[in-house]
């Protein structure tokens, strides 16, 4: 190839590179993955809700992550964002309350767990939230996928609309719909199905672990789930995970974006 013709293909493929880069960033509905200015002109554009999901890093019994709220948070808030339109997600919030450091109480007694005091989670809450306000946000949603601080939630968000009820171009809300309907609706359906509430479980039982095989199967041992662990305090789990599939997931996945969805909606509705 004549050296003006490898430059011309160099320089094609570089604008091709910068191309689809920007396509996948305009695409997304992460803001991690945008520019500033993206992110800008979509809030022009009137995409005014962010999504801020919240996870948490705690042990899930011997055979799943321990980031599993996280990556449940996030891509659930992404399904939700889909749904609503004209929204946007916030990366992760992955340190929460899981009990006192030391001495080591509940989830603190296995490694891996990190955990911050309800004072320093609320101020992180809420100056995400005013970050957010700042930049011309209209509605901003905690989205928690784990219910140690559901009401640590709440009370930020209470807070925060006392101090801007003169401010209609801003409310906060705290979006407990998306944790209830896993220990209500979910349950039930499983119940539905044959399965009792000893194998259904609260944590890193059945139903905890067929929401997260929908989600990512890679988040789960498959040979740790099989060996059914005695459930108890000294291994982390409540219910009998043996049994869990990601089928059975998806019908938390469908609750879980159904519920936020009309509880968004009816919050903007209310405004």
């Amino acid at each position: 190839m004549k050296p003006r013709y490898l430059l011309s293909a160099l320089r094609l493929g570089a604008w091709m590179l910068a191309t689809m880069s920007w396509a996948h960033a305009a695409s997304s509905l992460y803001i991690e993955d945008m520019t500033s200015p993206e992110l800008q002109a979509m809030v022009a554009a009137g995409s005014t809700t962010v999504l801020i999901p919240i996870g948490g890093t705690e042990q899930n019994g011997p055979h799943m992550v321990l980031g599993k709220h996280n990556v449940r948070a996030r891509v659930l808030a992404g399904q939700i964002a889909e749904g609503l339109g004209h929204a946007v997600v916030a990366p992760v919030i992955a340190y929460v309350p899981e009990g006192s450091i030391t001495p080591p109480v509940a989830h603190m007694r296995f490694a891996g767990t990190i955990s911050l005091p309800d004072a320093v989670f609320e101020g992180l809450l809420e100056a995400t939230a005013r970050s957010f306000k700042q930049h011309g946000f209209r509605d901003i949603v905690f989205l928690g996928d784990h219910g140690g601080y559901q009401k640590s939630e709440e009370r930020v968000a209470a807070r925060l609309n006392k101090e801007w009820a003169r401010d209609p171009n801003c409310r906060v809300l705290a979006l407990t719909d998306y944790y209830r309907v896993t220990q209500t609706a979910y349950v039930a359906e499983l119940k539905k199905r044959g399965f009792s509430e000893a194998e259904i479980g609260t944590h890193a039982g059945l139903a905890d672990t067929a929401l997260t095989l929908a989600i990512d199967p890679k988040l789960v041992r498959p040979q740790a789930m099989a060996q059914a662990p005695v459930a108890g305090a000294h291994n982390g789990v409540t219910g009998d995970p043996r049994r869990a599939t990601a089928d059975l997931g998806q019908i938390g996945v469908k609750r879980i974006v159904e519920s936020s969805l009309a509880a968004i909606r009816a919050a903007q509705r209310a405004r």
